[in-house]
């Protein structure tokens, strides 16, 4: 097969696709973000909190003197707690204001999909995951929702409550 071949497809990748997606999952939902808005996937890091932030602020990371702002996926979206003991996966996303990281479970494959096969959120998917995206596209096993990084980096204007003082 050639470099330039699609695996599924066997046929060319620009001949079959028109998005790129970095996936990544979160409470087993699994989540893409355009791969042109990713810096990169890192394992986690060590964080500072900061006091009186969001909830979904989970601290700053130091990127090679950069510092960054993590955001919890999970609390952004409404969902339950991490497990205990379990570390999240860091992908810093491209913003206007700089990067920033969003704390996911674990990180996935690049997927390449159809513009055409785009569709809107169900309307049975939970509001707080709903209003963070734009978008889903059914893949062979799994529904692969498209996350909204513009709004979900935008923390401020969430209805989340501060920090207890």
């Amino acid at each position: 097969m050639s470099a330039t071949e699609h695996p599924r497809a066997g046929t060319t990748a620009a001949a079959t696709s028109d998005k790129q997606f970095a996936t990544f999952v979160v409470d087993n939902l699994l989540f893409g973000i355009e791969v042109s808005r990713v810096q990169e996937v890192l394992r986690y890091q060590e964080m500072t909190r900061v006091p009186r932030a969001v909830e979904e602020i989970e601290g700053l990371i130091n990127l090679r003197g950069q510092i960054v702002t993590a955001i919890d996926v999970r609390r952004r979206l409404g969902l339950k707690p991490r497990e205990s003991g379990r570390t999240p996966m860091n992908m810093v996303v491209r913003s206007e204001e700089g990067a920033v990281s969003l704390l996911v479970d674990e990180i996935g494959d690049v997927v390449d999909v159809e513009e055409s096969a785009f569709e809107p959120v169900p309307d049975n998917v939970a509001t707080g995951i709903r209003d963070l995206t734009s978008g889903v596209y059914k893949l062979e096993e799994r529904l692969l929702l498209v996350l909204d990084t513009s709004k979900t980096i935008d923390v401020d204007t969430s209805s989340s409550r501060q920090r207890a003082q």
